[in-house]
């Protein structure tokens, strides 16, 4: 395993499930390839708990960065259906991190959790001399509640309808256009409009009014390979098809010029902020309303059926092997 980004199944079945240390009981959903969320049984409750990487990215603002990196990483339990309620962060900064850059970087950060009623429950901050650019640190996300309002991340089941908000490369979009807006050639309105994209990077609101419109079956966010990889999650972790029309998927402004312009196929980019739900058909009017009055883009893209696999518009199509935005930010980055 060369590759950068997430590895892969064969990897994560090779070399991480089979080593999870203790078994215990009250481990309800463990560490699963393509799962957002691990999940305990306590009590009556259950907790649901995500860990990911926190980066900032300076040419973004700090204030930017900081409000971008709380919502990748409360997004993860969000998926669950419950509420996400407190937050660790540890956070290993470049030497150059002035007090100033932080405090407006943790500003943010602490404005979107008071706004979402999120806690700070503990964490870790220090200036480590190797530390670099933009990965800095990590963050895990808690949410409790009851086990009756849990979206389980394996919950789709043949018959349910497969909703997609936003669309392909939501996240990727915002972020080149707004690290390399110079070296897009694309007109200077349409740049700026790809750069808003970076403010759709946000779940947890969504998440909330869905589960609570109608049955969920299942949700996810699609990160890295983009929507085509978070197909293929949805329906792994399940054991379903999934039958796709991309006509019915929204797309945001920007997102296909931006693509065009860079010769990257936007639905194997990241796409942070774009969910994927399976909902009973008796509920998917209600929910699709429910996103809608939150002003979220959302389609009704397709049906979950007995089999496996992902096919879209009628091929089948694989698994990615990486993300579309990769070779392109490095390609961007040396120029």
């Amino acid at each position: 395993m060369d590759e950068t980004g997430k590895v892969d199944r064969e990897f994560f079945e090779g070399q991480i499930a089979s080593r999870l240390g203790a078994p215990r009981d009250d481990i309800a959903i463990g560490p699963t390839y393509g799962v957002d969320f691990g999940l305990l049984d306590i009590d009556d409750s259950v907790l649901a708990v995500a860990t990911d990487p926190i980066s900032i990215l300076p040419e973004l603002g700090f204030e930017r960065a900081g409000r971008f990196g709380i919502r990748i990483v409360l997004s993860d339990v969000a998926v669950s259906g419950l509420t996400p309620s407190h937050v660790a962060v540890s956070l290993s900064l470049p030497p150059e991190t002035t007090d100033e850059q932080f405090a407006r970087f943790w500003s943010a950060i602490d404005e979107e959790c008071r706004d979402l009623g999120v806690g700070v429950l503990t964490g870790h901050t220090a200036r480590y001399d190797e530390s670099r650019y933009p990965w800095v640190g990590n963050g895990t996300a808690f949410a409790v509640g009851d086990a009756d309002d849990l979206v389980r991340p394996d919950g789709a089941r043949p018959g349910d309808d497969l909703l997609i908000t936003k669309g392909p490369a939501v996240e990727t979009t915002g972020l080149l256009a707004s690290l390399f807006p110079e070296q897009i050639d694309l007109p200077a309105e349409t740049v700026t409009t790809a750069q808003e994209r970076l403010d759709d990077v946000e779940t947890v609101r969504d998440c909330a009014a869905a589960s609570e419109a109608g049955r969920v079956t299942a949700m996810h966010d699609a990160t890295e390979g983009g929507l085509v990889g978070a197909l293929h999650e949805v329906a792994g972790s399940a054991g379903v098809h999934l039958d796709v029309q991309t006509d019915a998927v929204p797309m945001l402004p920007g997102v296909k010029a931006v693509s065009n312009a860079l010769s990257m196929d936007p639905w194997r980019a990241s796409t942070a902020g774009t969910l994927l739900l399976t909902v009973d058909p008796e509920d998917t009017d209600a929910v699709v309303s429910a996103l809608e009055d939150r002003g979220t883009p959302v389609g009704v893209a397709g049906r979950v059926e007995d089999g496996s696999g992902v096919v879209v518009d009628g091929e089948a199509v694989d698994a990615p092997s990486g993300d579309a935005s990769w070779p392109v930010y490095e390609r961007l980055l040396g120029e």
